[in-house]
């Protein structure tokens, strides 16, 4: 049966319908519903163990769901390893850690997988990951190690690399949380440049300046559910609900 998701294809990226999750007997998420449309910056944010990251990990299959019915780029998720390979080739993530290979230097990390899954040559892929390790402004360090880098610089390779599969989606985990804070700038300012480009963009983070600067959307997640969400003006402006009240007056204080 058709629906809106497919009919309009071009402009939505994401659906999730009712999507529930369960680790053992921990109900993780608890019909979570969301349409993304493309070009969009959302902003997910929450206390700790609220389900923002296990909802953007279903999204590219990393978590698989339980129940309901997630799509990404026009086709549903499922237990189907060819199918969850082609939905991480389109949808980038950034973690908390970098998760780069010690052993093989920025240029490589960034090549391996145009290489090896999009089949580029050595030289166009080396051409691709130079054009966006510059725009992360960091090419200079190509030839280093990861161990040779800052925490900032080595976040700012994992999203060169992550873009260097030109992904249609980004997706973000918390990618400061493992910063020092006077790291934790050179990092948002990249992510503020990818987000004002026009890059499809969830980011998990509780960087509210952020979230205010460049989210379409700002949403709220405790205990499994999207409690609320809204453009940044009146998500935290005019919060409704007493949980999301809590919340910021707790977050933008210890700011």
């Amino acid at each position: 049966m058709s629906t809106a998701v497919e009919s309009n294809a071009a402009e939505t990226v994401v659906v999730m319908e009712q999507v529930e999750k369960w680790f053992g007997r921990l109900h993780v998420l608890r019909g979570v519903s969301l349409s993304v449309r493309r070009g969009e910056r959302i902003v997910i944010c929450g206390p700790s163990g609220s389900g923002k990251s296990t909802m953007i990990r279903c999204i590219n299959g990393l978590e698989l769901h339980d129940r309901g019915r997630i799509v990404v780029e026009g086709r549903e998720l499922r237990d189907d390893p060819r199918l969850l390979r082609t939905i991480r080739q389109e949808v980038g993530m950034v973690f908390q850690s970098f998760n780069l290979f010690p052993h093989l230097t920025v240029l490589e990390n960034c090549t391996l997988a145009p290489m090896k899954v999009r089949g580029l040559s050595r030289e166009a892929a080396e051409a691709r990951a130079m054009e966006y390790l510059a725009r992360v402004h960091i090419a200079d360090q190509a030839r280093k190690y990861p161990a040779q880098l800052s925490g900032g610089q080595q976040q700012r390779v994992a999203i060169a690399r992550a873009l260097c599969m030109q992904p249609r989606l980004m997706l973000f985990d918390e990618p400061t949380s493992a910063l020092d804070p006077e790291m934790v700038r050179e990092v948002l300012d990249v992510m503020i440049e990818l987000a004002e480009s026009g890059t499809t963009m969830l980011c998990v983070t509780h960087e509210m300046g952020f979230a205010e600067r460049v989210a379409d959307r700002v949403i709220f997640m405790d205990r499994g559910e999207i409690i609320e969400e809204g453009p940044p003006a009146v998500f935290f402006n005019q919060p409704k609900s007493e949980r999301l009240k809590l919340f910021l007056s707790q977050i933008l204080h210890r700011a």
